[in-house]
């Protein structure tokens, strides 16, 4: 059943501090475990704000499901401008789990720094700790139910590594980011003229597009961008990578993307991703028309749905400088769970089970059509390498002349198959 959700909102001023106040960021964590978990009934509005020293409730939301209370969020600004921020899971009235996270008020702006989550019976069972280094580098320590015993480390932003530009066509890789520390990716970096990256963060509009769509939550990142990646370099060598971390907070600046891609000289957007809002996708579609020389190949998606019937964007949008691809099994069938349309959707090739390297360094194995995505981008680069005067028309009727019906007829897509991209 949908949730109803009761907003109540107070604007406040910083609160006062109180001697008794928790003095870190853990300590405030802590804190409120102890003070709003293990109460009976949840506290709400002026009781919970009275139970942490020297905080001020800045907004409560309650959502109701089967006429139950199934979930409470509560946001306190705490003394010194920082915040606090709970969310209390209650299925059936039951408490599952509680998280508690703390923001702290940096040259005003609020940056999340630790995170903690309780179980049904209050106990502390895990931690997360986001740490800004002097060399420029931001970790996210996961620690124990104790707060302090950190299990292991990863990487949400570092600084570009020093390298060399390949000096192959160049390839944008709009995603949720890179981690371009990594070894494999050191000297497939396109640079300037005075040797900086050519990437850049359009989330955080910054010049650091590090792996990691933070939209669930900055403390839980979700890195997909350098596994796509991964099989672009390898099957693309020549390929001079420019990664781009999309702007999830407002995708209409996409035409932004493009426009910045097209200055730095960009032949190929290789671009797994897709929402069901044409609305984010008008500056996209507008600058591409502008730009016919680049080739955008984008992503069917994997909803296992007809999208000539639910239409997904970009792959619905009608340009002749876009391909839109989606991921089959090695003999030609549609892969479990892949897009399909025989009017939207124009190739389908091999993108299961692949060898993938992810954002740590590690590696594993990937399927669906965003990999399907970057198999198709490196035989782009590939045929772009042995003609560099293809254009986006010329290039896209190059690849279209290399797929075949699939042996099983289904008509899932509108141009073929590939069976195999790598066949030069």
């Amino acid at each position: 059943m949908r949730g109803v959700v009761i907003g109540v909102c107070w604007m406040l001023l910083t609160p006062p501090a109180l001697a008794d106040e928790p003095s870190s960021p853990e300590g405030w964590v802590r804190f409120a475990v102890d003070q709003l978990c293990s109460a009976e009934e949840p506290l709400l509005g002026l009781v919970a704000e009275q139970a942490l020293p020297g905080a001020w409730l800045l907004a409560e939301d309650l959502r109701t499901f089967g006429g139950k209370t199934g979930r409470i969020d509560q946001r306190f600004a705490l003394p010194g401008g920082h915040e606090l921020r709970l969310i209390r899971l209650q299925p059936g009235g039951q408490l599952r789990r509680l998280t508690v996270e703390f923001f702290t008020l940096d040259r005003e702006t609020l940056r999340p720094e630790f995170q903690a989550m309780a179980d049904g019976a209050c106990r502390l069972q895990a931690s997360r700790r986001i740490v800004r280094a002097p060399n420029g580098e931001t970790l996210l320590e996961q620690r124990d139910g104790d707060l302090k015993t950190v299990r292991w480390r990863e990487t949400l932003e570092a600084p570009w590594p020093d390298g060399i530009d390949p000096g192959g066509p160049r390839v944008a890789l709009i995603d949720s980011g890179l981690a371009y520390d990594l070894a494999i990716y050191r000297n497939r970096l396109a640079r300037n003229a005075d040797g900086a990256p050519l990437g850049y963060d359009f989330w955080d509009e910054d010049p650091l597009p590090y792996d990691g769509d933070t939209s669930r939550s900055p403390f839980l990142p979700i890195r997909h961008g350098s596994a796509v990646a991964s099989i672009l370099v390898r099957e693309a060598p020549t390929a001079a990578l420019i990664p781009f971390r999309y702007p999830r907070p407002d995708m209409t600046r996409m035409g932004d993307i493009v426009e910045r891609a097209a200055k730095a000289g960009v032949a190929v957007l290789a671009m797994p991703l897709g929402s069901r809002d044409p609305e984010d996708w008008k500056t996209f579609a507008d600058a591409m028309r502008e730009n016919p020389e680049m080739l955008a190949i984008v992503s069917a998606g994997n909803d296992g749905q007809d999208i000539d019937k639910q239409p997904l964007w970009p792959a619905a949008l009608d340009l002749e400088n876009i391909i839109t691809v989606t991921s089959s099994d090695g003999f030609g069938r549609l892969a479990p769970g892949s897009n399909w349309g025989a009017a939207s959707v124009d190739i389908m090739l091999p993108a299961e089970n692949l060898d993938v390297i992810d954002f740590r360094g590690a590696e594993g194995k990937a399927s669906g059509s965003s990999y399907a995505v970057t198999r198709l981008a490196a035989l782009a680069v590939r045929l772009l390498e042995a003609d560099p005067s293809l254009e986006a028309d010329g290039l896209r009727a190059l690849i279209f002349s290399r797929a075949v019906p699939s042996p099983y007829g289904d008509n899932a897509v509108r141009v073929g198959w590939i069976p195999d991209p790598l066949q030069d």
